[in-house]
């Protein structure tokens, strides 16, 4: 998915609370559809909503459809193109056309599943939903698909029957150093679907009025990220100039997955870094993985601009274009 949403959660809440519910999950696009394959949508049995699978072009006949579904208790696959005239009926101008897999909770998809489902996610735990469209076999794995986690792509696999739905945990920003910088690239990183966390010890740098409604840990960056945890969906931003709270953090992302890692700091700051992390017995390869001086050389000036290029670099690296 394009950004972590709740839509199983919820949907799972609302079938437990008795109110019915179904998934909708974009299943398949061609042309330029409005949302990803794996957006999802949940539909309550009163037509309440959560989430989408085309940003309002076909909310409505989905919802029609999925109620229909849940009374029936029956999966329902939907088309919806610009050359349907349904599709123009329901507003799909947009020159795409998608799949939409519509599943009552509880009577088609198993309520086990979906609790396993969610429970997984709050682990962070990489899960891949599977679903086989000619035989109704469901199932869910860990572990398996290891290319489409990687790449976030869920999809058909080469027998066009079987769906894979990825479900990988939401995207973290550790960003080490409460300074200017950060207050721009944190709102800007939320935006995108990052789940950030500030991390310093100085509580006048790292305050509430700074960075409103954000978490913050005033513990040493070493200790903050031993207690986060960091793996491949992970990106750490240090941004204090200072070793003795950049460099912890550092070697403790040099040792873990985590997809992107950036540094602030002039090129003659990061040759000393990089000394620095060759002293504590790190490889080429593995200080290769250090973006510094950070961020894309779009010519930025000022913390805004910088923040720009740092989150355009994540996604880049993110998406395998860098």
């Amino acid at each position: 998915m394009d950004r972590f949403d709740n839509t199983p959660e919820t949907a799972l809440a609302w079938h437990r609370e008795g109110l019915c519910a179904a998934l909708a999950t974009v299943v398949q696009t061609w042309g330029s559809a409005p949302r990803r394959v794996g957006s999802q949508l949940a539909i309550g049995g009163d037509g309440r909503i959560e989430g989408s699978v085309s940003g309002g072009c076909v909310e409505g006949a989905v919802i029609v459809e999925a109620l229909e579904a849940i009374e029936e208790g029956e999966a329902r696959l939907l088309e919806f193109g610009v050359s349907d005239e349904d599709a123009f009926a329901v507003g799909l101008a947009c020159g795409g056309t998608i799949r939409v897999l519509v599943e009552p909770v509880g009577k088609v998809l198993p309520e086990a599943m979906l609790t396993e489902l969610v429970e997984g996610r709050a682990r962070r735990e990489a899960l891949a939903y599977e679903v086989n469209l000619e035989t109704g076999r469901r199932a869910l794995r860990s572990g398996a698909h290891a290319e489409r986690m990687r790449m976030d792509r869920s999809g058909f696999e080469e027998d066009g029957q079987t769906f894979i739905a990825v479900h990988n945990p939401p995207l973290r920003l550790i960003v080490v150093g409460a300074v200017h910088i950060a207050q721009a690239l944190v709102p800007m990183a939320r935006i995108a679907g990052y789940d950030p966390v500030i991390v310093d010890p100085r509580e006048a740098f790292a305050s509430e009025n700074r960075f409103p409604g954000e978490q913050i840990l005033h513990d040493w960056p070493d200790e903050a990220v031993a207690q986060l945890g960091l793996d491949a969906r992970t990106a750490l931003v240090l941004l204090t100039h200072d070793p003795k709270l950049d460099d912890p953090a550092l070697e403790a992302a040099l040792k873990a997955d985590v997809f992107y890692i950036g540094a602030l700091g002039s090129t003659r700051t990061h040759s000393k870094r990089i000394a620095r992390m060759q002293e504590a017995g790190f490889t080429e390869d593995q200080i290769a993985r250090i973006h510094g001086p950070i961020g894309l050389d779009i010519g930025a000036a000022g913390p805004a601009e910088i923040a720009v290029a740092i989150l355009a670099q994540m996604t880049a690296v993110l998406r395998g274009r860098a």
